[in-house]
């Protein structure tokens, strides 16, 4: 079962979600928090495998609640529900560490799909949030590395760009490993590479590089 917690100062959203996630589906909610400065002792006390975090709330925003909890050890990962109105949070969440970002209108199948990625270690950005959060990459600059105009990044290997190329669909390290044929350890060595290389440090930002450069959905 994967363990959530769901952060949203609405309780009909709260509400919403739990029912979307639900045992049958392998989810097991262990806590709700109305507000941002509730996640850290939640955390604590459930040790969950995902936070669905909202990002307008009274005391403690999704934001900071996301910043602190990437310093904390170990950090959960973040699935930033959003209305996608306000291009300067979204921006703020991924600079914080949120691993994904998912509507919240959207589909169930949809739902579900982002919070199991999210929890398995790899990052959904919703297509519609995909688009604003790239205008905003090529603007600061978030990868310093430039793409040759081919889909590739010069300074990525080839297994590398493989690797880079399987993280834009959403899949996990244990789903890459299967994919290439290499262990759950050699696909961990590569992804760090990645993120050193493309100068990001996390997941989110290594993706929404591949869609800036090219990169998902090409082939090797």
């Amino acid at each position: 079962m994967i363990r959530v917690i769901i952060v949203d100062d609405q309780a009909v959203v709260r509400a919403g979600v739990a029912r979307i996630l639900g045992p049958e589906d392998g989810f097991d909610v262990v806590a709700e928090c109305e507000d941002g400065d509730e996640v850290p002792d939640a955390v604590a006390e459930h040790r969950p495998d995902v936070v669905l975090m909202d990002v307008r709330m009274r005391r403690v925003d999704g934001v900071a609640a996301t910043r602190a909890l990437a310093e904390t050890e170990p950090a959960p990962p973040v699935l930033v529900l959003t209305t996608f109105d306000d291009d300067d949070v979204l921006w703020g969440a991924l600079e914080a560490g949120a691993a994904g970002f998912v509507l919240k209108d959207a589909s169930a199948e949809e739902l579900i799909a982002a919070t199991r990625a999210v929890a398995g270690g790899g990052a959904w950005l919703d297509p519609d949030v995909t688009g604003r959060v790239l205008g905003r990459v090529r603007g600061a600059r978030l990868a310093a590395a430039p793409a040759d105009g081919t889909g590739r990044v010069p300074a990525l290997t080839s297994r590398e760009h493989d690797v880079l190329r399987l993280m834009a669909t959403g899949a996990t390290n244990p789903e890459i490993a299967e994919a290439l044929f290499v262990s759950e350890a050699t696909v961990k060595t590569h992804v760090g590479s990645i993120f050193s290389k493309l100068a990001v440090r996390d997941r989110a930002a290594a993706i929404v590089y591949a869609y800036d450069h090219g990169i998902a959905g090409t082939r090797s």
